[in-house]
């Protein structure tokens, strides 16, 4: 019998997890899991408890030798792991909605990782995911870290660069999604299709290839943009304002949805406006479904993922961190496309940054396929973008204000100036609880009122 693999979910208690589990027994035959570990906070016992429940069902109904544990002790999870995978929210959903509301509130977009409130998200996260990796040196300097708590990206380069952990592999999965659209569009099978992505994360190009070695980017982008194409929104936390056809073409690559943000900036303000005056926050959209998934999870009968889990706009993460695990246990060599170290990769970004590129997953990790350099209307937007991802990491480790400024000022989505400034101000002192490298500057704002 193959020696069990022992997997660490650090965040265990997500709504993500049944995903997991199945991802886990679908693929039992070549990939042992024998031990699951489900981590949570107090905060998060509940939840865990609901959702532990349910993956002991699962993995009972599809009779697998696996265990799953449920514990609030991070290190009793972590001793001689072989894999750590980590999902978790710091502050939970009323610290996104902060991040929503709080930029909104100035005019401002507020959005989960993007703009001011993907900044913050770094700030409360990348502190916790190197005291995750310290405790990883000393109870399991063997195993990989395979990341999907978002801003997933930055957390990867945080790992790399002020971690000193080199097995890490960070996933999103807007690729995986963009891939089964492709192929939808295209009318051939996925399998049929070789992608090349780069960029970073939720700021990526990809082009396409047919089975027969023609280069489909350029048909793509007219099924999916031209004025009389039949649009569709590729993910659901994302309003579905059009781009502009010939500004796209001129690209040559197909864009990221989150490039929305970006490329038509006004109308997405003035569609996430609207929709926060109708509905709230993103946040609370995703809490009442939460909230509806958790009620679904109680169920004692219920020992399978639910269709419902879906809608929650974050489909095949699981199942895509499943599978990155398989390829590294089993030297599989497959195409993922993941957040990992540059090495040359992009000609256009530093050597020893993290990129989101198409790699072939070996047992000694990502392998990137090379990109080289984009042209000029890629570029300069993917500098600009990762030297503000550069800032935001360093003023998540040192708790520099003043860096968290330039930061901010660096960030297209954030009017710059004392604008910047105010809501930086702000949302420290909203945040306090989580942010305790910023401890002094925080007590210093709230002394001046």
């Amino acid at each position: 019998m193959a020696k069990g693999i022992k997997i660490a979910t650090i965040g265990g208690g997500s709504s993500y997890t049944p995903e997991l589990v199945e991802g886990f027994i679908k693929r039992y035959a070549e990939l042992p899991v024998r031990e699951l570990w489900l981590v949570d906070i107090e905060e998060g016992k509940e939840k865990l408890e609901i959702v532990g429940a349910m993956a002991k069902r699962m993995v009972k109904a599809a009779g697998v030798d696996c265990t799953v544990h449920l514990t609030l002790d991070r290190r009793e999870a972590l001793k001689d792991a072989d894999f750590v995978t980590t999902q978790f929210r710091v502050g939970l959903l009323a610290a996104r909605e902060k991040d929503e509301r709080i930029p909104l509130s100035h005019g401002m977009m507020g959005q989960e990782t993007n703009g001011a409130g993907g900044m913050f998200k770094a700030f409360r996260t990348i502190p916790v995911i190197l005291d995750i990796v310290k405790d990883m040196k000393e109870l399991c300097p063997n195993a990989w870290l395979i990341d999907f708590t978002n801003p997933a990206g930055m957390v990867t380069e945080a790992v790399l660069r002020y971690g000193n952990w080199d097995k890490v592999v960070g996933l999103c999965n807007i690729p995986v999604g963009a891939t089964k659209q492709a192929a939808e569009k295209s009318g051939e099978a996925e399998e049929d299709l070789f992608f090349k992505f780069a960029g970073i994360n939720h700021f990526h190009w990809h082009r396409v290839w047919s089975k027969s070695g023609k280069e489909i980017t350029n048909d793509l982008i007219d099924k999916y943009f031209a004025p009389d194409a039949e649009k569709e929104a590729l993910v659901a936390n994302i309003q579905d304002a059009e781009f502009i056809y010939e500004q796209v073409k001129h690209l040559g690559m197909l864009p990221c949805p989150y490039h929305h943000y970006y490329y038509i900036t006004k109308e997405m303000l003035e569609h996430q406006i609207e929709d926060f005056n109708q509905n709230g926050t993103r946040a609370e959209v995703v809490k009442r479904l939460e909230d509806s998934l958790f009620e679904l999870y109680k169920d004692p009968n219920l020992d399978y993922k639910p269709e419902e889990l879906s809608k929650r706009g974050g489909a095949h993460y699981s199942d895509a961190a499943c599978e990155i695990i398989n390829s590294i246990y089993n030297d599989k060599r497959s195409i993922m496309v993941v957040s990992t170290r540059n090495n040359g990769t992009i000609d256009d970004l530093p050597y020893d940054c993290a990129v989101e590129v198409s790699s072939i997953i070996t047992s000694h990790g990502p392998e990137p396929l090379n990109w080289g350099k984009f042209p000029p209307a890629q570029r300069g937007y993917l500098q600009m973008m990762k030297s503000m991802e550069e800032l935001t990491i360093e003023a998540a480790v040192t708790g520099d204000y003043a860096t968290a400024l330039q930061a901010f000022t660096q960030n297209p989505l954030v009017n710059a100036g004392r604008e910047a400034q105010q809501i930086l101000d702000e949302m420290l002192v909203a945040h306090e609880a989580h942010l305790p490298q910023f401890k002094e500057k925080i007590a210093e704002i709230k002394a001046r009122g």
